[in-house]
C-alpha cells in the first residue's frame, strides 16, 4: 500500500542543512495497524505528515497504491489526498463555528456527492458513533473525549483507505483514551489501515508494529 525509499526532510540553516528525517526506508501493508514512536523531535509528526501529504517539502520516493506521489504536483497530491486518507489531530482540529453535523459534511462536500447522499451519509455516521444528540452542537459546547470522537468520526466518514492519528489521545484522560483506541481497533478489523503517532506504550500495543525513530533515524522495528 504504501513504499518509501531513502525518504528525507531537512532545513537549510545558516549552518548548513538540519535534517528531521533521514534515509527512511517503510513498506506499510495494507489493513495493518502501525505505531511511530520516539523522543521529542525524533521526526514523528514530519513523517505522519509526509504520509498524509500536508508537507511537500522532502526528497526520496514516496508510492501510495500505484501512486508515485514524489511525481505528483500539490493539487495531484491533494486530490490523493482526499481520496484515500482521513487524518485524526491531537487538538482536535474541528472547525468552532460549525456544528458537529456541519464539521461531519465538510469531508463530504470536497467530493462530488449529492446532498441527499451526503446527508444520509452524516446521519449514518453520527448513529454509529453514537453522537446523534449531538449534532446541532458547536465544538466548544462539547468534552474533550466527545471532541475527539467527532474528529475521528469526520476523518473516517469518506471511507478512506489510510487513518492517521497524530497523538489522538494526547489532550484525553485515560478512559477517552482508551475508548478513542478501542475504537480505532475496530476501524481496523473492518479494514482500515491506520498509522498513528504516540508517546503511549499501552496505546502503542494496539497496534501490530511499532516503527521507532531516533534524530530522524528509524532505529528499530
Amino acid at each position: 500500500m504504501i513504499q518509501l525509499k531513502d525518504l528525507e526532510k531537512c532545513y537549510e540553516t545558516r549552518a548548513g542543512k538540519n535534517y528531521v528525517l533521514r534515509q527512511i526506508n517503510l513498506d506499510i501493508e495494507e489493513g495493518e495497524f502501525i505505531t511511530i514512536m520516539g523522543p521529542s523531535g525524533a521526526g514523528k509528526t514530519t513523517l505522519l505528515n509526509i504520509l498524509g501529504m500536508l508537507d511537500g517539502g522532502w526528497e526520496g520516493e514516496y508510492y501510495l497504491f500505484d501512486h508515485a506521489v514524489h511525481d505528483l504536483k500539490p493539487k495531484e497530491r491533494m486530490a490523493l489526498n482526499k481520496q484515500y486518507i482521513g487524518f485524526v489531530f491531537q487538538n482536535f482540529n474541528l472547525l468552532d463555528t460549525l456544528t458537529v453535523y456541519e464539521n461531519l459534511d465538510v469531508p463530504l462536500s470536497y467530493r462530488n456527492i449529492k446532498g441527499s447522499e451526503r446527508a444520509s451519509t452524516v446521519c449514518d455516521t453520527l448513529d454509529r458513533f453514537g453522537i446523534v444528540g449531538k449534532k446541532d452542537l458547536f465544538p466548544g459546547q462539547l468534552s474533550g473525549g466527545q471532541q475527539q470522537l467527532v474528529g475521528v468520526a469526520r476523518a473516517v466518514i469518506a471511507n478512506p483507505k489510510l487513518l492517521l492519528a497524530d497523538e489522538p489521545t494526547g489532550n484525553l484522560h485515560s478512559t477517552q483514551g482508551e475508548a478513542i483506541m478501542d475504537l480505532f481497533k475496530k476501524l481496523n478489523r473492518e479494514g482500515t489501515t491506520i498509522v498513528q503517532v504516540t508517546h503511549n506504550d499501552k496505546y502503542a500495543a494496539y497496534s501490530k508494529r511499532i516503527i521507532r525513530l531516533k534524530d530522524g533515524w528509524m532505529v528499530k522495528e
